[in-house]
């Protein structure tokens, strides 16, 4: 069955009214939601699936308490090895949920790097995201390499730059090597 993969921006807090009609056909079929604990798209989402007694919702944690879990739902929580609540600690839970979801569904406010690197995990485990890009109101389906270069390009250089960084701690120098293409666009960026 298919497991959808929300999240987002933490500056996206309202979901416009094209998000929640996708949201509803999520639920209409009755497909498992995985989402993250975080404020902004995450609790949004949460308010959003509570506000409909959605039950099919497992909340995904770093450490071992999670900071929203508005409809009371099962929580898995993701063993961290450092204690400090950085970019990487956050990380863990999104790299368990990419591993376990068949697609994402990610709400992006055009500037948070977290939002693209759920993107560039999912779509390295060969699964397709729908990015809905807030500040433009439109979505965007990504399923593989020529879409993540269109989306990449059309970033800031300032935002690509902060992209790498992220990435070359996330993935192995051999996969950096590989995938990072540095040029001034960056286009195949971490793509298998």
């Amino acid at each position: 069955m298919t497991k959808v993969f929300i999240g987002g921006s933490r500056r996206v807090s309202k979901l416009k009214a094209e998000v929640r009609q996708r949201i509803d056909r999520i639920i209409e079929k009755r497909l498992p939601i995985i989402i993250g604990d975080a404020n902004g798209a995450d609790k949004a989402v949460q308010e959003y699936l509570a506000s409909k007694s959605y039950d099919l919702v497992e909340v995904f944690c770093a450490g071992n308490s999670c900071r929203n879990n508005i409809g009371n739902w099962p929580i898995r929580t993701s063993p961290v090895n450092n204690k400090r609540k950085d970019f990487s600690y956050y990380a863990t839970k999104d790299r368990a949920m990419a591993d376990e979801a068949s697609v994402g569904l990610m709400l992006w406010d055009k500037e948070s790097v977290g939002t693209l690197m759920n993107v560039i995990r999912l779509l390295r485990r060969h699964k397709k995201v729908v990015l809905y890009t807030a500040p433009d109101q439109e979505f965007l389906e990504l399923k593989e390499n020529a879409d993540w270069t269109r989306l990449i390009s059309s970033c800031s250089v300032d935002l690509r730059d902060r992209i790498e960084r992220v990435a070359l701690d996330e993935f192995s120098p051999h996969e950096s090597k590989r995938h990072i293409k540095r040029t001034p666009t960056q286009a195949d960026l971490f793509i298998d």
